[in-house]
């Protein structure tokens, strides 16, 4: 049965809170995660078997019921461990749904999970069991909607890039954000060049198709090329892109390539 807000929709429209936390795992959110887990795995101690093999320490033997013993030390486990495990934890448990074929729990834990993070301004989501960067509300939007675009349009190689910069701006403790520029420039080069039935880069593809983009937009991107080949290309000491420009160049990058797309399916 499905609680009152979602029945009548009024969970639908949540803003979601500004991203205030990357590096940490807040307490409440460590124990929401175990009441996520129960909702799929029902039992406590199904979810102590992943947490410890996760954390690598060994289950109590003394204790042996479900509440309130087991489920006090999954509790005390999770809020004990440090940040980065806690989303071990998470990954491990959508993967435990996966293996045992369990497919709608593992998509209702995502969801759940996702959810969350978005309500309480934690910037990262669950994709496909992997947790990954997750940036404002817009730049989210811009890069799903144009990774399906180019995907649905048979670019597979920008797809794949635009996919690598994501993964880039995940990545912990630092995040390569001149990687993450460097693939979703890629990616729009690949489909300027597929658009094209060029080999060139993409800022002669532009010049030699100034029709490709209503102008003045095509004097943008080549403004744009002209900045990732200071920050994302050619690098300059102590010249790496900051989070915001990183974000900005992947935005535009993802909008782009989606919009040349779906010009010539």
């Amino acid at each position: 049965m499905t609680s009152f807000s979602k029945r009548y929709g009024y969970g639908a429209n949540v803003v979601p809170a500004p991203i205030s936390v990357r590096e940490d795992a807040p307490h409440d959110f460590r124990g929401v995660l175990v009441d996520l887990a129960y909702e799929s795995l029902a039992k406590p101690s199904v979810v102590r078997e992943i947490v410890c093999r996760v954390l690598r320490v060994r289950a109590d033997s003394n204790n042996w019921s479900e509440f309130p013993n087991i489920d006090r030390e999954v509790r005390e486990l999770l809020d004990d461990a440090p940040w980065y495990k806690v989303y071990d934890v998470a990954e491990a448990i959508y993967s435990a749904l996966v293996h045992k074929h369990r497919h709608d729990a593992a998509a209702d834990f995502s969801r759940e999970l996702n959810a969350y993070f978005v309500e309480h301004g934690i910037g990262w989501e669950l994709h496909q069991g992997e947790l990954r960067y997750r940036g404002p509300e817009g730049f989210e939007a811009v890069v799903k909607s144009a990774h399906a675009a180019v995907t649905r349009h048979n670019h597979r190689t920008a797809a794949s890039e635009l996919h690598e910069a994501l993964n880039d701006l995940s990545r912990r403790p630092h995040p390569d954000r001149t990687g993450a520029v460097q693939h979703a420039m890629a990616s729009l080069e690949c489909v300027a060049r597929d658009v094209c039935g060029s080999t060139t880069t993409l800022g002669d593809v532009i010049k030699a198709n100034r029709d490709l983009m209503p102008r003045p937009l095509d004097v943008a991107v080549e403004k744009i090329w002209g900045f990732t080949s200071e920050r994302g290309r050619h690098l300059v000491e102590g010249r790496e892109p900051t989070e915001q420009e990183a974000e900005l160049i992947v935005g535009l990058a993802a909008a782009l390539g989606a919009y040349l797309a779906k010009l010539r399916p």
